[in-house]
């Protein structure tokens, strides 16, 4: 995948999922051979030439300006995340190298002790390629507590997010609406991809999901971009059964960030989240010795 591929493709995707109608231009009940906009139509939506816009889209173009890139995302209806991703896959353009692997990403002891102190709520540390990079106890139980809980810290076992969302059953059940959870990994590892497009290690994963899942596969062609920063998911946990959750990411500069989840004050999923909690540290107290050891006068 390179970012030249990558921006005719965005543009032409987007191009065809805008139909004449969402503008308001007039199609005089004339029949289209394909969906959505001509490429004459959207150029001139951009105030830029047929020619030079069907060079862009075919990648024969790498000198678009930030102004013309603006004047297209105008045109096609794009949102700021996925303006952001525009500009991203056309500075990547201009500024191809070949794919490499980068530096291992790790956990700041600042985020070590914040997990620490969100005892009582689920949270997560996930790297840009939504490895897990830590969680504490209540967020390994509830987003994966089929797992081991030391999993993270053992790169060759480390779980991936968009991996388990994909290709795990306990985590395609865990969420009701699965698709809505689907689409918000796909969405983010988008931005992500236009963000860091020589991070070969990325571009493995993306690989490997579309040749595992055909639903990541379609999903990935549809090109779309979404910021999952905050999102509400129904769940239904295998222990304490279903609740509701926002799950916010923390983000603070470049580097890892972390995933919390909280649930309304009073509600059942509040409640749920307390028995929850309460399981977890029940498995994990130790026995009294004084009621294990063995009675001096047994036997």
């Amino acid at each position: 995948m390179t970012g030249k591929s990558q921006l005719g493709d965005f543009l032409q995707a987007r191009r065809s999922q805008l139909r004449p109608e969402d503008i308001g231009m007039p199609t005089y009940g004339e029949r289209r051979r394909v969906p959505g906009l001509r490429r004459e139509e959207l150029a001139l939506l951009a105030g830029v030439s047929a020619s030079y816009y069907t060079r862009l889209e075919q990648g024969q173009s790498l000198s678009a300006s930030p102004e013309v890139l603006d004047a297209i995302a105008g045109a096609l209806r794009l949102d700021e995340s996925e303006r952001r991703y525009l500009h991203d896959l056309a500075r990547a353009d201009r500024n191809r190298t070949r794919g490499r692997r980068p530096a291992p990403e790790r956990v700041t002891e600042a985020a070590v002790q914040l997990l620490e102190v969100l005892a009582d709520v689920p949270a997560i540390v996930l790297g840009r390629r939504s490895d897990v990079l830590a969680w504490n106890r209540l967020g390994h139980a509830l987003f994966a507590g089929h797992l081991d809980p030391g999993a993270p810290d053992l790169s060759a076992q480390r779980p991936n997010m968009a991996r388990l969302v994909f290709l795990d059953c306990h985590t395609r059940d865990l969420y009701t609406d699965w698709p809505s959870k689907a689409r918000a990994v796909v969405g983010n590892l988008r931005l992500v991809a236009g963000q860091h497009p020589q991070d070969a290690a990325l571009h493995a994963l993306l690989g490997e999901l579309s040749a595992k899942s055909g639903e990541f596969a379609s999903m990935w062609a549809d090109h779309r971009v979404k910021a999952c920063t905050v999102a509400a998911y129904e769940m239904r946990h295998p222990l304490v059964g279903p609740l509701t959750v926002v799950q916010q990411t923390l983000s603070h500069g470049p580097g890892p960030n972390m995933v919390v989840a909280t649930t309304q004050v009073g509600s059942p999923s509040r409640a749920a989240l307390a028995l929850l909690a309460q399981a977890i540290t029940q498995d994990t107290v130790p026995a009294d010795p004084a009621q294990s050891a063995p009675r001096a006068d047994a036997g």
